[in-house]
């Protein structure tokens, strides 16, 4: 077997050594990007390898696990993926994510304790290496709010599917105490409780840092079985929700090139026209946001639709003229 099949059977061992419920052999090829035919042949070179590999019938499909996990001699981790692990926690302490980033290092503890000495001593060089020459250049912006105990008690929540009380001091009436159900956590510029406060009533966002005294209740929540995180998340740019518009966008030839570089919105389209200049469009809320981001784009971009994006870019620059213009 060469040498790369052989790292792409080992790669689709460890994919099933990590999962509860197994793979279906679709999943399999999805993952690694190959044929069924091919992910069929892998499948059965991992069983000559491993023969605790197991198949678990749920009609009408098949899913394969290795349920008792691999030996550590197939899973020393690389000098790469430690630098990309300890690199990550580093960038989630600069921005202020620092349960996360706590959450990283004690996983890279983890990794590094269960590695048999051999292989740590081979990989210390490289490491030691990567972590010297590679570093994060952190942006501008808000420091996210991660208090633990906040977190912790949403977390808490979202596992035991149990509704949430707290004091919030944000929206129209700060102060006011709340119990909701928690649909799920958005990270970014600002983190965000994704939450229904009244049933038959969709989820709104709640800022972690406006939250105080919060507790699991143990009252069960009542959250759709359609709902998705990502879906809700691509409604909006960035991290508002509000109305929502068709964005059309007009990048002009000058700017073009990093355009078809760049995402606007995950469900984007971006079509470039004769005259050199791409048009993006997109359907989401968030209008704000996207006005202030618009402005990083100087010359380049000209907002064809919707009309209130347009007023909103004229109102944020006559809000600049004024706060600026020296009389």
């Amino acid at each position: 077997m060469r040498h790369e099949k052989a790292g792409q059977v080992l790669e689709l061992a460890r994919m099933l050594a990590s999962t509860a419920e197994g793979l279906t052999l679709d999943e399999m090829a999805q993952r690694l990007s190959v044929s069924r035919r091919t992910v069929e042949r892998m499948r059965d070179a991992v069983r000559d390898v491993f023969p605790q590999l197991e198949e678990v019938v749920e009609w009408p499909v098949t899913r394969f696990r290795i349920p008792s996990g691999l030996d550590h001699l197939y899973q020393a981790p690389t000098a790469e993926e430690m630098a990309a692990l300890s690199a990550s926690a580093e960038l989630m302490d600069r921005q202020g994510a620092t349960e996360r980033a706590r959450a990283l290092r004690s996983l890279e503890q983890k990794v590094l304790s269960a590695t048999r000495a051999a292989a740590r001593r081979r990989l210390a060089p490289d490491l030691e290496a990567l972590l010297q020459a590679e570093t994060i250049a952190v942006t501008a912006g808000p420091r996210p709010f991660e208090e633990a105990s906040v977190l912790s008690a949403v977390r808490e929540g979202l596992k035991a599917l149990s509704t949430l009380r707290f004091r919030y001091e944000g929206g129209s009436t700060p102060g006011r105490v709340r119990e909701v159900t928690p649909f799920g956590i958005l990270f970014g510029r600002s983190n965000y409780l994704v939450a229904a406060e009244d049933a038959g009533i969709g989820p709104r966002n709640w800022r972690l840092d406006r939250i105080f005294e919060v507790e699991v209740t143990g009252t069960p929540g009542f959250r759709p079985e359609d709902f998705s995180l990502q879906a809700y998340a691509d409604e909006s740019f960035g991290i508002y929700q509000d109305d929502t518009h068709n964005v059309v966008l007009k990048i002009l030839p000058h700017g073009a090139e990093d355009a078809l570089r760049w995402r606007f919105h995950a469900k984007q389209r971006v079509e470039p026209q004769p005259d050199g200049s791409v048009m993006v469009r997109f359907r989401a809320s968030g209008m704000r946001e996207l006005a202030w981001h618009l402005f990083t784009w100087g010359d380049k971009a000209q907002v064809v639709a919707p009309q209130a994006l347009q007023d909103m870019l004229v109102d944020e620059i006559e809000v600049a003229r004024r706060t600026h213009v020296r009389f």
